[in-house]
């Protein structure tokens, strides 16, 4: 008995070890944290101690659900109606959201037109940043129009000043750019590690909550497109959102990742220029080349970015090639659905010019069609391309391509019917049974790849692999 107390009692007494980054703890020294891989971050600090938690006192009773005020989660506009869309009305006092992007994408432009737009006599806008000074923050404020005497300007990289920040602003709005750049000094490890991350976020939603106050915080990504820092920060937040667009294109599109006070499929889009960043509520006009008369090689197409429509147009060019292996090059669309639509209309479609010729596809205004939505008109502008026959004017093409060469249906048909009816469009190529149809327009019904390219107007070619006879696409 004596010798299981003693083994009992040098184990309790045994040093543990902890990672200063992400707080991992093991019973031997490590090199490097196997939890954040991080490398001479394991330190020794004694054993840990065994803790219990008795009842204390509750901050607020617990009442039936339909006796809670409700009215004290009412979204409030951020002025920005792009952005309201997507957070479902505005941001709720109390919430937390996370806005995340690659840099340059815009997102201290987008929250520095909030902050302006967002504050009021009884609303007041605190705009803290880590990563400029107050005074290159002025600068940008006034190229973009974003200046307002209720909103105050800090410039703090340390936790504990922020939060003094907020007991002498008492702001309703706290926009922090960025959540990595800030660092609590109770707490060991650089600015942006796993554990101030943590430490930060976990203060400034406290501090949120107990003020009802709405904070919206600038996350920075990774080289794969993910946010930065431990997962938990977007179980922590919110809202999550993702600012995402082409730098060398103005198009900006802001996706909801994670809402709880609203939807997660909508979407804002917003146009970047020299004057700062607008909402677009109708951005169909980015993806659009107008002619008076239609060109080879181009179809458009209707996609739906979360629920709402977007008319794209989709271009393709080919030319003969002079390599052995001809080229396959993609820009908007991804390489490996464009490989299958010439795959189909070799096979299905019997159109063998296609294999031995350079091919170019292509989206209209830097927008990214990755649904298999645009299949249909895919195939159709590689096939307009390859004959050097225009399709029809004011046509568009929706529907998903199958390796048989069938076409299948797709969600929202009407929904993208009813937005290419708005816009002029009069004719249409759609899976089979697509439900009601927008008045003004005629819609064509095709079942597989060869009734969609009878839709090409008959012309007089030469089979350009085969040298034979001419044939209807």
């Amino acid at each position: 008995m004596a010798a299981r107390s003693s083994s009992r009692s040098s184990a309790k007494d045994r040093p543990s070890y902890r990672c200063t980054e992400c707080g991992w703890t093991t019973a031997k020294w490590l090199g490097r944290c196997p939890e954040c891989q991080a490398w001479g971050t394991v330190e020794e600090f004694g054993a840990p101690a065994v803790r219990t938690t008795a009842p204390g006192r509750v901050t607020s009773a617990a009442l039936p659900i339909g006796q809670v005020d409700g009215r004290q989660a009412t979204a409030r506009s951020t002025g920005v109606d792009e952005l309201d869309r997507v957070l479902g009305g505005g941001l709720v006092p109390g919430a937390v959201a996370l806005l995340a992007g690659e840099p340059g994408v815009g997102k201290s432009t987008l929250l520095l037109d909030v902050a302006a737009k967002a504050a009021t006599d009884d609303h007041r806008t605190l705009y803290v940043t880590g990563e400029e000074s107050a005074g290159q923050v002025r600068l940008r404020a006034d190229r973009i129009g974003a200046l307002s005497e209720h909103l105050y300007l800090a410039a703090e990289t340390d936790l504990s000043a922020v939060l003094g920040h907020l007991d002498s602003v008492k702001p309703s709005l706290l926009i922090l750019d960025s959540v990595q750049t800030v660092a609590s000094p109770e707490i060991d490890g650089a600015p942006g590690g796993m554990a101030q991350v943590r430490e930060v976020a976990g203060a400034l939603i406290r501090a949120s909550k107990e003020r009802g106050m709405s904070t919206l915080l600038v996350g920075h990504v990774t080289k794969d497109g993910a946010i930065a820092g431990p997962r938990l920060l977007e179980h922590l937040v919110d809202v999550v959102l993702h600012f995402e667009g082409d730098r060398h294109a103005r198009l900006r599109l802001v996706r909801g990742v994670k809402n709880r006070y609203g939807a997660t499929d909508e979407v804002g889009c917003f146009e970047l220029h020299d004057e700062g960043i607008t909402g677009l509520a109708d951005p169909s006009g980015l993806f659009l080349t107008r002619r008076a008369e239609p060109v080879p090689g181009t179809c458009l197409t209707v996609t739906l970015e979360g629920r709402r429509p977007l008319v794209a147009e989709v271009q393709a060019l080919t030319v003969d090639s002079q390599i052995p292996s001809p080229r396959r090059t993609t820009s908007g669309l991804e390489t490996s659905r464009v490989s299958m639509m010439l795959a189909v209309l070799e096979q299905r479609g019997r159109i063998s010019a296609l294999g031995k010729r350079d091919i170019y596809s292509a989206t209209v205004g830097g927008v990214k069609l990755s649904e298999p939505a645009a299949d249909l008109a895919v195939a159709l502008a590689l096939a307009s391309a390859a004959s050097d026959t225009p399709l029809p004017k004011n046509l568009v093409a929706i529907g998903e391509v199958g390796l048989a060469g069938e076409v299948r249906r797709v969600t929202g048909v009407q929904r993208r019917l009813s937005e290419a009816a708005r816009l002029g469009f009069t004719h249409a190529l759609v899976p089979t049974d697509p439900g009601r149809i927008p008045d003004g327009m005629r819609v064509l019904e095709v079942a597989d790849i060869g009734d969609a390219l009878r839709v090409l107007p008959r012309r007089e070619r030469t089979d350009r692999s085969r040298g034979d006879a001419p044939e209807q696409g």
